[in-house]
């Protein structure tokens, strides 16, 4: 029987995805420390999710007035740590968790990435993953000593170089390439281990690499693109995808148009899983989840949206009134996650939205489409997206921590499982083994070099 995966949306930040969540008046207020960062491993690995991963950016959001001091007395996004280090500790404090984090193509090295995802992969018993991001604004290009963002299609362009890159280290070594032969005093067969020598367009490496490989052959790629050229970049490299759909309908029809395009690129749809977001309010009953989400509901502010839309679409919000239409050439400057644009401006009916119409329908800075209930309620939704199919899985965001993730184990995981929807055990040791990915063949990348007419 199919089952869902199951992946927990984290943030090594001062609050989860919803950035008034830290105003809780259950959420824990030390999320700089180790300890806070266990214990979600741990609650999460009971509950036998698949994955944690950790979202990042490279700048507090200080688009909005050109000014930080709104970020930092809304606390909206202020604390951010370095995702990887950040995994580490999580990672000790697991098993069977498979670990993920953000990092960006368009700031950091390939070798870089590919030697720190690599080793991560080694320390955790091959249970790593990296979360491909290509950046988006202004505000992280120059706290790493640029001017501004890349454009929109150039990053991804640049992005695949980096991605070919990546992966032609990780299959730099064979698998049997390692003998310690102590008394032949020969370490590893220099045939086994090759030199890169990727020279491209933007980027270049020459290799050879310095990582072997792990027992899932290298990490697993997680991707989260939502304009048309993300979700190509995600059809062609990711192995978990990450989305966003707003209905059942909607999510039928743009899963199976991504699994055809992975199908384009000459890769197994079935080896590819689409994972939605979703915010849960989950308790023993309808009731006392109602009054759960009652308080949460209290929690967001008009900045925050107002914030957060403008470091996610690389454009100050402050610039216009709430209901001054967007112009075309504005709407064309969002270099940003345009998917969120394109989203507006269908959903609005307008070719020129209003600022009003970015805060309502994008929902940024509130909670997504919220699923409050029982066990059987959050359940049967799920259940209902799961078997539309519009999606294989999903990706839970907290709305306080831990007190949504404790929830989500106590009250929904249980009656997932008596459906046969979601598993008892772990399949294995290795994050590929738990989410049914066979291990990659060295060069099998190669395969999706372009599509196939």
């Amino acid at each position: 029987m199919r089952q869902m995966i199951l992946v927990g949306f984290l943030q090594a930040q001062n609050c989860t995805n919803l950035a008034s969540s830290w105003r809780h008046p259950a959420s824990r207020t030390d999320s700089w420390s180790p300890d806070f960062y266990r214990h979600i491993g741990r609650v999460l690995e009971a509950g036998k999710f698949h994955l944690g991963f950790f979202d990042d950016r490279l700048s507090m959001p200080d688009m909005y007035g050109r000014n930080h001091a709104h970020t930092v007395s809304h606390g909206i996004r202020c604390v951010k740590l370095d995702a990887v280090t950040v995994l580490t500790v999580m990672g000790m404090a697991t098993q069977r968790l498979g670990l993920g984090a953000t990092y960006s193509t368009s700031y950091y090295e390939p070798f870089h990435v590919a030697r720190l995802f690599a080793t991560l992969d080694l320390m955790t018993g091959g249970r790593a993953a990296w979360n491909v991001v290509t950046s988006l604004n202004d505000g992280e290009a120059q706290n790493m000593g640029r001017d501004e963002a890349l454009g929109h299609d150039l990053r991804y362009d640049r992005a695949d170089e980096f991605m070919e890159i990546v992966l032609g280290h990780w299959d730099a070594w064979e698998d049997d390439a390692i003998v310690q032969d102590k008394a032949a005093g020969l370490f590893a067969r220099p045939e086994k281990v090759h030199r890169l020598d990727y020279r491209g367009r933007y980027l270049k490496s020459r290799g050879p690499f310095t990582v072997p490989r792990s027992a899932q052959g290298h990490p697993v790629i997680i991707q989260a693109g939502s304009s048309g050229r993300g979700k190509s970049f995600g059809a062609r490299w990711g192995e978990v995808i990450f989305v966003v759909y707003p209905n059942v309908a909607i999510g039928k029809r743009d899963y199976a148009d991504f699994k055809a395009e992975v199908a384009r690129f000459g890769r197994d749809p079935g080896a590819v899983k689409v994972t939605h977001l979703v915010n849960t309010v989950a308790a023993a009953s309808q009731a006392e989840a109602e009054d759960k989400w009652a308080e949460i509901e209290k929690l967001p502010l008009e900045i925050d949206a107002l914030s957060l839309l403008s470091e996610a679409l690389n454009f100050d919000f402050a610039r216009k009134g709430m209901d001054e239409p967007f112009t075309q050439s504005e709407l064309d400057g969002m270099t940003g996650l345009q998917g969120i644009r394109d989203r507006v401006v269908s959903l609005s009916g307008k070719k020129n939205p209003t600022v009003r119409d970015f805060i309502v329908i994008s929902g940024r800075g509130r909670v997504h489409n919220p699923i409050v209930g029982g066990p059987k309620d959050v359940a049967d939704r799920l259940e209902e997206w799961f078997a539309a199919p519009a999606c294989d899985g999903f990706v839970l965001s907290a709305t306080h921590v831990p007190g949504a993730y404790e929830d989500f184990v106590r009250f929904v995981v249980p009656e997932l499982q008596r459906r046969g929807l979601f598993r008892k055990d772990f399949a294995g040791v290795t994050l590929r083994e738990n989410l049914g990915l066979p291990v990659p063949a060295i060069g099998a990348w190669r395969s999706a070099q372009a599509p196939v007419s």
